[in-house]
């Protein structure tokens, strides 16, 4: 069994899709999620993308005016390696990136800690669900803003030639220091 899709005790359900067993839960963002965050957000000073992967969103951040840092726990041939954000003490302006589903609280956590202005995250829509994460995330910290896709972002492993789409909901999770007014935008 494999205990990386373990969390708080439960263990996910069965997804249709395959991960890369040499490293867990790495599927890389599809351009055009990233490119959605762009064109809906504006930073301010450096990002951070703390688990860079493959690159594929750190390409796409790129093309806006900010210097972008690149960091992951495991090799995929980007980025600074062996940089476990789950215990870094690394401060940066914006923190952007998809984490891994398997600790996106601890990516929350970490991220409103280690970020100056802003933490995005591409989260699973029904992350924003649940009485535990209600307590322990969104009473005290809720997001700024959660830009909801209209059309369903797909995950493949890379390599894969991307067919169809996926079953689940995804969100650009928006946590926003310097102007804290919480909204809802279904649109992106």
């Amino acid at each position: 069994m494999d205990r990386t899709y373990n969390l708080n005790g439960g263990f996910k359900p069965a997804v249709k899709r395959t991960a890369d067993r040499d490293d867990p839960d790495f599927f890389p963002t599809p351009p055009w999620a990233t490119d959605a965050l762009i064109e809906n957000e504006t930073f301010e000073g450096d990002i951070w993308e703390c688990a860079c992967g493959d690159g594929s969103m750190a390409e796409r951040l790129r093309r806006t005016v900010n210097r972008v840092i690149n960091s992951d726990l495991y090799y995929r041939g980007f980025g600074e390696t062996g940089h476990n954000f789950l215990t870094s003490d690394r401060i940066c302006d914006n923190i952007v990136t998809n984490p891994p589903h398997n600790s996106a609280e601890g990516f929350v956590a970490r991220g409103l800690r280690n970020s100056r202005e802003n933490l995005a995250l591409l989260l699973r829509l029904a992350f924003l669900e649940g009485v535990n994460r209600f307590h322990t995330i969104f009473h005290h910290t809720p997001p700024s803003r959660v830009l909801v896709f209209s059309e369903r972002v797909t995950f493949y492993t890379s390599g894969i030639d991307p067919k169809g789409s996926g079953a689940t909901a995804y969100a650009w999770v928006i946590w926003d220091k310097v102007v804290a007014c919480p909204e809802l935008v279904i649109r992106v």
